[in-house]
């Protein structure tokens, strides 16, 4: 099973690149599944209705979320109704929607688990580890093929989920920081990891918002109104292989492809 995971995509830049590039990866590099991390995708703060139903039409199979899941107030009476969209599992179980689900491949079910880090994350959640620990127990028994979007800033977290869960998912590939790490590896026992998948949407500015804004803000300090670069349009990814009968992972290739 051939799964491709697209990183933070981030406002119209983003969305523009997905739309364009999904359909021709998806038969250029044989994809069965495809899983989007959609949380900065309307206007580079949170995802509406509008933008998830965009992404899901150009492609995706699976859409994640993140810190940034309820920045649009509209979007917590879709996410019940929207078994494609995920939030972190980690929220409160009173939250609106589901941080994970077992969704229909070609090559069988697969388990996607949102979860969110803790460390330097301003949200109240559960521990991720944990949360993992519950869910993985909760699914049925011909799941063999489980993905983890860990959204957090912290490489040690990360990398801790991964020493935690290795072996026992399929992949867990780290999302929030908008920058693509070069420590993409697959375990020995079976588990992709890469510490950060990086950003789809514009690399020209500051992780996304134009630089001058950023850089006003670091100078002086004051309330500067942030608005999305447009420079530089990058689609960052990864393409992981997996068994589907052992849900082991066996080989993982980064993507950073521009204009």
């Amino acid at each position: 099973m051939r799964l491709l995971f697209v990183g933070d995509v981030f406002g119209k830049v983003g969305r523009s690149q997905v739309k364009s590039r999904i359909a021709d990866l998806k038969k250029k590099e044989n994809i069965d599944f495809v899983i989007v991390n959609g949380e900065n995708s309307s206007g580079g703060i949170g995802i509406k209705p509008e933008q998830a139903k965009e992404l899901l039409r150009a492609g995706a199979d699976v859409l994640t979320g993140g810190n940034h899941s309820w920045k649009h107030k509209d979007i917590q009476g879709y996410i019940g109704g929207e078994p494609r969209l995920l939030r972190p599992a980690n929220f409160d179980e009173t939250a609106p929607g589901k941080g994970f689900g077992v969704f229909t491949t070609p090559a069988g079910p697969m388990a996607v688990i949102n979860l969110l880090g803790r460390v330097f994350i301003e949200h109240f959640v559960e521990c991720p580890f944990k949360t993992a620990d519950r869910i993985i127990k909760e699914l049925p028994e011909d799941v063999k093929m489980i993905f983890v979007d860990f959204h957090a800033e912290a490489t040690a977290e990360k990398v801790g989920l991964l020493r935690y869960l290795d072996g026992r998912v399929s992949a867990i590939i780290g999302t929030h920081t908008h920058v693509q790490t070069a420590d993409d590896q697959v375990t020995a026992q079976g588990t992709a990891y890469l510490t950060d998948v990086g950003m789809t949407g514009p690399h020209g500015g500051v992780i996304g918002m134009r630089g001058d804004r950023i850089v006003k803000k670091f100078l002086n300090g004051m309330p500067t109104p942030f608005v999305p670069s447009k420079d530089d349009p990058r689609f960052q990814a990864v393409i992981i292989d997996i068994n589907a009968e052992t849900g082991r992972a066996t080989t993982m290739q980064r993507l950073s492809l521009k204009g």
